[in-house]
């Protein structure tokens, strides 16, 4: 069997999104399909946006394998013509903004001023982040498509269709709300503000509707089209998918309403709805919602900080429908099973090699080397060894493994970054040593002495058979406290990894050192 049919059945959510897709344009016998993402500009790419473009992309790739004759895009749409509602509290020149509120995005000022708007700012900082991904992107402005006209046959369509979109949107709205409810924002002729006022068609067949201006008193009549409205989000994200075209988008499970919502009003329309997913949203550590504003969540730079890109793509992929919980303890995890799978990924068959979430994150697969050395190991190796640059800890990795080096294993080398950083701030200011009880120091000492009988080429396995043959002698009942003890009492710390593995990276000679100082109480 060759990838194409593997496809066709694996079970990889990357593929069975793709094969809604493919079912989608059976019939049609479309050549091209378009993915999307959207993007509010009011503020910075954050996680979310990560998750989202990330994700998308593994879908249109895997639909790729199954259709490799159909062009498939991927739109990341910016929607820049909102007004701005408030003044975000992480920008400059803050009372400035304050004098631009409800205008369109691109329409206020760059409090940064590096740019002609806030809108164009936000909009070069979401492109900058996706380009550094590598992601492969159209950018579209909602700005540019609505006063180019790129919008206006779709828009003049909603006109035309405008009690049907009210009989969609109403019964979900409060009773203050339906009075004034209208899928059409006009902008301010004086001002350049996004009016939410109450409007009504005033003739359909040119493409004007009528409100009352809400200073003024003024009778107003304005176009639809040409950038003189925008359009309320649920009607403005259905008339983004006619108007282009949308197969696929993905959406936050809190975004399921508007979904069906916006669905409804593509389909009054005459357009078919997207494919697409609910996905879950983050949680904090302690199973809350995690929130912007409350700022309890990890953001993407501090992840990047700590560990590669393609840990956060691995921890993207795994169980999008499931809620997951996103802080700082889980980056080492998400390294050390992203380089497991790294290394699975050449020996496996082809089936086995669609459901390796490495396949979908590098697309189709991996030009670097895994590592011989866990993420894990690392940072007990920088705890022990209290290195301070990575040439220390090459030093150990070289008689660990002779013939590993920098240039024959790059993520390697990369991992020793991040493990001194994440070692400086999260490990280190929480190491706490603890003096051995009497029958611990024992074991210890036994411990010790096995380790100084051992071939000093002694792999980690074998270590780790001396390590258990003295837990099981001291501590038959109770074998991960013999293990807790080897962490809180050498390391510092509640849990560490394979204490063989750790031996052999960090040599005999310098743990029977480490076993003797904490023996002697220089570690506590």
């Amino acid at each position: 069997m060759d990838m194409r049919e593997f496809a066709e059945q694996s079970k990889a959510w990357p593929f069975e999104e793709a094969r809604k897709v493919l079912a989608r344009i059976e019939k049609t016998k479309q050549q091209e399909v378009i993915f999307e993402t959207g993007y509010g500009a009011s503020g910075l790419p954050h996680m979310g946006t990560f998750g989202e473009v990330v994700r998308t992309s593994m879908v249109r790739h895997a639909f790729g394998v199954l259709a490799p004759d159909v062009r498939a895009r991927l739109i990341c749409f910016s929607d820049d013509m909102d007004g701005l509602r408030k003044v975000p509290e992480n920008v400059p020149n803050a009372d400035m903004l304050a004098a631009h509120l409800e205008k369109p995005l691109t329409s206020v000022p760059d409090p940064f001023g590096t740019h002609d708007s806030f809108g164009a700012h936000n909009n070069a900082r979401l492109r900058a982040f996706l380009d550094s991904f590598g992601f492969d992107y159209e950018f579209k402005s909602a700005t540019d498509m609505y006063q180019s006209g790129a919008f206006d046959t779709t828009l003049l369509a909603i006109l035309k269709n405008y009690q049907a979109v009210l009989d969609i949107i109403l019964p979900t709205l409060g009773d203050a709300r339906r009075q004034t409810y209208s899928p059409f924002l006009p902008l301010c002729p004086q001002t350049g503000r996004v009016l939410m006022v109450s409007v009504t068609p005033d003739d359909i067949d040119v493409g004007t509707i009528r409100y009352t201006h809400p200073e003024t008193g003024e009778d107003v009549v304005t176009p639809v089209t040409g950038g003189a409205c925008k359009l309320q989000w649920k009607a403005d994200w259905a008339m983004r998918w006619a108007a282009l075209g949308v197969d696929y988008e993905m959406a936050g499970k809190d975004l399921s309403e508007s979904v069906k919502l916006s669905s409804r009003i593509a389909a009054a329309l005459g357009a078919k709805p997207p494919e697409g997913f609910s996905y879950e949203l983050f949680l904090d550590e302690n199973g809350e919602k995690i929130s912007k504003s409350r700022g309890n969540g990890l953001t993407i730079e501090q992840w990047l900080t700590y560990a590669p890109p393609e840990s956060l793509s691995l921890y993207m992929f795994q169980s999008p429908r499931k809620a997951k919980r996103l802080y700082f303890d889980i980056i080492p995890k998400a390294v050390d099973e992203y380089i497991t799978f790294l290394d699975k990924l050449p020996d496996q068959p082809g089936d086995q090699q669609l459901s390796n979430p490495v396949w979908h994150i590098h697309a189709g697969g991996a030009e670097t080397t895994g590592s011989p050395v866990s993420f894990a190991l690392l940072l007990n190796l920088v705890s022990a060894s209290n290195a301070e640059n990575k040439q220390v800890l090459w030093g150990f990795i070289n008689s660990y493994a002779p013939g590993v080096t920098a240039r024959t294993h790059p993520l390697l080398d990369r991992l020793t970054d991040y493990a001194l950083v994440y070692y400086r701030d999260f490990v280190a200011p929480n190491k706490t040593f603890r003096a051995p009880t009497p029958e611990e120091h024992q074991a210890l000492v036994e411990l010790a002495e096995k380790l100084a009988g051992l071939d000093g080429q002694a792999d980690g396995e074998t270590i780790q058979s001396e390590v258990y043959a003295v837990g099981k002698a001291y501590f038959e009942d109770n074998l991960r406290g013999w293990f807790q003890t080897l962490y809180q009492v050498l390391l510092g710390q509640d849990q560490g990894p394979r204490f063989g593995s750790f031996v052999a990276l960090y040599g005999l000679e310098k743990t029977q050192k480490l076993i003797s100082d904490a023996c002697a109480g220089k570690l506590a």
